[in-house]
């Protein structure tokens, strides 16, 4: 419909309501009800009038201007650009509604303006997507005021588009890895890498007061007069694959965001600092069976590609084949590799099987399982039941976490390493164990 549709306004519909006085006292006096149509039906014309003077669909342009990728668990900005078309000379008030993805939480997608008479104007709203994957937005829809503010003139300006929702790509950043390290994971000790360590030879230097006396190189130290070191750096291009467990026991949520969704935003920063330190750096997502892989590969574009091949996955509800999954990762990998497994360690029968598969990659590999801490499950496991049915529940997660410590403690006798972590200090605690392997070379 064009033109639009007619929408009374509150002062509208004040004005009819006005109109029951005199009907209610019909009874007293017939002149009461005419007086109370009479009414109605000025305010009736009046609004007609109202919405034939309201400004037109083609007098008011409106776009919207979103990034076409946007990052889970973060805010992003959705901006309208409003432009008068029309000749006139008074402010125009409008109102927008704009349909963001249902999947999305949005805030401020419905607002009133005023709009000069020459000039455009812009506003900001917010959306924030919980999760990854595809997301949708609908049209536009405008009410435009009447001159004397009766009636709206309601149109839809078609406006649909596609979006793509990542992991939060911020988190990227260098700065923010930094401020990662030092901040996001309160509970994880930041591991300090000493000049010293590593295997690649990379520069010499003076000797200073506390320097190991095994990195003295002698012969430079006597060619030159004065006592010189070698500093070492971690090893590059080593690679390093990391497994996403898509399966049942990742799809529950914490703090809001499922299990996979942490996982994901953990497992590129991982990504980012590898390739970033030479490293060449593969991924597999699995459930039943393999979903996604990429072998090990270097360079920023490959990052991107990685990217691409995690924004989609899902959490299926079915069991892990942590089997298949190893095997078709290492069926032509022959390279001593870092495999880090985001998975989920609480239930029993899975976790036996993840002990097998992963317990046998040593000591070819040094594997790594990382697991998402839930911290409601170790409340629930520390206090105090003031019922019946929090004695169930705390007996519940005793058992939990009693398996969680059953299964890491097997993993770090056989050599594995373990990381445990919430959901806001996750991905730091993962860099952490990453730097720490680069820095004392056990890879």
């Amino acid at each position: 419909m064009r033109q639009g549709r007619p929408v009374p306004t509150g002062l509208a519909v004040a004005l009819f309501a006005g109109g029951l006085l005199p009907a209610a006292l019909t009874v007293a006096s017939p002149t009461f009800g005419w007086l109370a149509l009479a009414m109605n039906v000025a305010v009736l014309a009046l609004c007609a009038v109202d919405f034939l003077r309201a400004p037109r669909a083609e007098d008011v342009k409106v776009s919207r201007e979103v990034e076409p990728i946007l990052s889970s668990g973060t805010r992003n900005a959705v901006h309208w650009v409003f432009e008068r078309l029309d000749e006139g000379t008074a402010p125009l008030r409008v109102e927008v509604r704009d349909e963001p993805p249902s999947t999305v939480v949005s805030t401020g997608h419905r607002q009133s303006l005023t709009l000069a008479p020459r000039g455009s104007t812009r506003l900001t709203y917010f959306v924030t997507p919980p999760s990854r994957g595809d997301a949708h937005f609908g049209d536009l829809h405008l009410r435009l005021s009447g001159p004397l503010g009766l009636c709206a003139r309601q149109v839809r300006r078609p406006s649909a588009q596609s979006v793509k929702i990542y992991p939060d790509l911020t988190a990227l950043s260098k700065e923010a890895l930094t401020l990662a390290r030092s901040s996001d994971a309160p509970s994880e000790r930041t591991v300090r890498r000493r000049a010293s360590e590593g295997r690649e030879f990379e520069s010499l230097r003076e000797y200073r007061p506390g320097d190991d006396y095994r990195h003295i190189d002698w012969k430079a130290s006597a060619r030159h007069a004065h006592t010189l070191v070698r500093t070492w750096q971690p090893e590059r291009h080593q690679p390093m694959l990391l497994l996403l467990d898509c399966g049942r026991h990742m799809a529950g949520k914490v703090r809001g965001r499922r299990k996979l969704d942490h996982a994901v935003d953990a497992a590129l920063r991982l990504a980012r600092v590898g390739l970033d330190a030479g490293d060449v750096v593969g991924v597999m997502a699995f459930a039943s069976d393999v979903l996604t892989f990429l072998p090990p590969r270097k360079g920023h574009e490959h990052l991107r590609l990685i990217t691409e091949s995690l924004y989609r996955a899902e959490a299926a509800l079915e069991e892990s084949d942590y089997g298949r999954a190893y095997d078709f990762a290492f069926a032509r990998q022959t390279r001593r590799t870092l495999v880090v497994l985001f998975t989920d360690l609480v239930d029993p029968d899975a976790s036996s099987a993840l002990l097998t598969r992963t317990l046998a990659l040593r000591p070819r590999h040094l594997p790594v399982v990382a697991s998402l801490l839930d911290e409601d499950v170790r409340a629930a496991a520390t206090q105090v039941p003031e019922e019946v049915q929090d004695a169930y529940s705390r007996q519940a997660a005793s058992r939990l976490e009693s398996e969680f410590r059953r299964t890491a403690t097997t993993l770090r006798d056989a050599g594995a390493l373990v990381v445990r972590a919430p959901a806001q200090g996750f991905g730091a605690a993962t860099l952490n164990v990453y730097l720490d392997v680069k820095s004392r070379g056990l890879l």
